[in-house]
């Protein structure tokens, strides 16, 4: 029997506009996921405690403030050090395509753009996070 996907759905720093990660975190709780959003104004921190501490198969970070380079390093790089580092990442937002290049090198799964649906986010995680979840029983 699978079990439904945990996914953490945060908005790191001081981005202030969150309607497309309340977007896309209904999108995910309406697919049968379990999804855990913490708010606005998260430090690095925050997300990665609130990711080690909920269990969760997926960390989603939304940034549209421009800080991606700042941030999303910063929580992939605290998950590692919570022995927490085989949780993936994704972010959305406005993310220029030479910096999506640089945060996938950094260790983040996919960045999602401007006009990514949430049916394509959706397939994305159940094809990417659910086989793997699923694999390990």
């Amino acid at each position: 029997m699978t079990r439904p996907l945990r996914v953490l759905v945060a908005k790191p720093g001081l981005d202030r506009h969150d309607r497309g990660a309340k977007v896309i975190a209904r999108a995910l709780r309406d697919a049968g996921m379990e999804v855990i959003y913490t708010g606005l104004h998260q430090t690095p921190a925050e997300i990665v405690a609130a990711a080690v501490q909920e269990d969760v198969d997926l960390v989603g970070l939304s940034i549209l403030s421009g800080a991606h380079m700042t941030l999303v390093p910063r929580v992939i790089q605290g998950l590692r050090e919570a022995g927490a580092g085989d949780i993936p990442v994704v972010v959305g937002g406005i993310i220029p395509p030479e910096d999506a290049e640089e945060l996938k090198k950094a260790g983040v799964l996919e960045v999602f753009g401007p006009g990514s649906s949430t049916e394509a986010i959706v397939d994305f995680v159940r094809r990417e996070i659910g086989g793997r979840v699923n694999a390990l029983g």
